[in-house]
């Protein structure tokens, strides 16, 4: 499929049909240990050196479960409102691809550990949508594949393949969604903002770091067009690891109005997995799509059923933190938001990394500021969400302290934020290693305060003929010669007391 491909115009597909999403969201834990065994859980690692024989499958090894991530899920679960199944397995999903090291993965099928939730979706103009949860089951990861010599970096069009097992059995968790009818012509927005309340929601519970860009939460789009008047749901596709938050609007736009035409064109959709090509934003036929059955599952014969009590539920449910809902109803009674205030900052990602930034230390009005402002626009010219930009609450708190505390300029601050965004290390590394601290010795000061004065001897006869405003002049000259370093109020300070009659 390619750009040029024929699509029908979004407004005739919703004339003629209703399309039903279902959204298979699979998130990495970050435990320590990989799921069934004693690896590094751990992304960026040379290759294949968080491996041992239980995660490679060698013959031999057995699986031994991981607590941290059975109670990092039971605790998702109840989030979502789940029910939490008091007897549960692990099962075999079989099936080969060159990096499934033992050629099965050991998932849950039909028994997974918590089912029928819902989470309820703020959309952009601030009204609700409620989308049911299916399922949430536990799982391990696959391996990567690398593929060299493709400018896409897919096998099509590589000329070898590399296999990295760092990957392989890393605790992994799916969410799956029951069918999502009703969300007519907002259905693009409903799945964008539904990943992004889940992708809220699981930072807010600290099990994973939610890294799109990393991998570490990936959605799958299922979508189908049901014909208007009719019953029957239609066949699906499902685009598989969509890997931003603007990339799964737009897949499901573009499925919407592909899977139009073919059907309108007396053609039939096929159920089949579907990559989404960034460049053009478009779906691309990947391999048909198997039936359960295929996969042959059977219960895991390595590992016990998990049988949770019901005092181990409630032990979880009280560590639940506070959840994003209700951190925006007190950070908009707390900070006087109105509604329109809370829903545009929502909107751009912004409220939940304000409130961290707070909650770190930083006057709201300051942390507000620099998210919605600086780092908007890191943002936007990144073509990144804001979440995804590598610099964390608590280091814009410490920033923010340093600005305060009259250790950098707010010009100085956002090149200290520059070397943080560059991955130069923590604020006060970045301060030390680039020397952008504040000059605010006075006898340094005085000495620059001096010189400027005498190149604009005019400026200096209007200060002390009483025209203080003229000193701006002079602290911007201060400022351009110490290279924005010096405490621009203590040099107005100085300037005005060397020019007093």
């Amino acid at each position: 499929m390619t750009r040029t491909a024929a699509l029908m115009s979004y407004e005739d597909v919703l004339g003629r049909f209703e399309p039903v999403l279902g959204l298979e969201v699979h998130v990495e834990l970050s435990t320590a240990t990989k799921m069934f065994c004693g690896c590094a859980n751990r992304f960026g690692a040379e290759p294949n050196t968080l491996v041992c024989p239980t995660c490679l499958g060698l013959p031999g090894s057995l699986p031994v479960l991981n607590r941290a991530a059975v109670e990092s899920v039971m605790r998702i679960g109840l989030a979502l409102n789940c029910l939490i199944a008091p007897w549960c397995r692990f099962a075999r999903k079989n099936y080969f691809y060159p990096d499934m090291p033992k050629n099965f993965q050991i998932s849950q099928y039909d028994e997974p550990i918590a089912f029928d939730g819902s989470l309820v979706v703020a959309l952009d103009d601030g009204s609700e949508f409620t989308v049911g949860i299916e399922r949430v089951h536990m799982e391990e990861d696959t391996g990567k594949s690398l593929h060299r010599g493709s400018s896409t970096g897919r096998i099509h069009g590589s000329d070898h393949s590399l296999l990295d097992y760092n990957r392989a059995g890393v605790p992994l968790m799916e969410i799956v969604t029951k069918p999502v009818p009703g969300a007519g012509h907002r259905a693009p927005e409903v799945a964008r903002c539904y990943v992004t309340a889940l992708r809220d929601l699981l930072r807010a519970l600290h099990v994973s770091d939610v890294r799109m860009d990393q991998g570490s939460l990936r959605c799958d789009a299922n979508v189908s067009l049901t014909p208007r008047g009719a019953s029957a749901f239609g066949t699906r596709t499902e685009t598989k690891n969509v890997n931003s938050l603007r990339s799964v609007e737009r897949a499901v736009r573009h499925e919407m109005q592909r899977q139009a035409e073919v059907l309108a064109g007396g053609g039939t959709v096929i159920q089949e997995t579907r990559h989404f090509d960034e460049a053009s934003w478009t779906t691309m036929a990947g391999r048909r799509k198997e039936t359960s059955e295929d996969y042959r599952y059977f219960p895991e014969p390595d590992l016990v059923p998990i049988a949770p009590s019901q005092q181990w539920i409630e032990d979880l449910r009280t560590t639940l933190p506070e959840l994003p809902w209700q951190r925006r109803a007190r950070a908009q009674a707390d900070w006087g938001l109105s509604d329109a205030e809370l829903r545009d900052l929502v909107n751009a990602g912004a409220l939940e990394l304000i409130a961290a930034t707070v909650d770190a230390g930083a006057p709201p009005s300051e942390a507000r500021s620099w998210w919605v402002s600086y780092l908007t626009q890191q943002a936007n010219t990144r073509d990144v969400e804001l979440a995804e930009l590598p610099v964390t609450p608590a280091q814009l708190a410490r920033l923010i302290e340093m600005v305060t505390e009259g250790a950098l300029t707010t010009t100085l601050a956002r090149q200290v934020v520059d070397g943080v965004l560059a991955g130069e290390g923590e604020p006060d590394e970045v301060v030390a290693a680039r020397g952008l601290a504040v000059v605010s010795d006075d006898s340094e000061l005085q000495a620059a305060v001096d010189e400027a004065l005498a190149a604009q001897p005019e400026v200096a006869e209007k200060i002390r003929g009483g025209k203080t405003a003229a000193a701006g002049a002079v602290v911007g000259a201060v400022m351009k010669a110490t290279g924005g370093k010096a405490d621009a109020k203590r040099v107005h300070e100085l300037v005005l007391a060397r020019c007093r009659p």
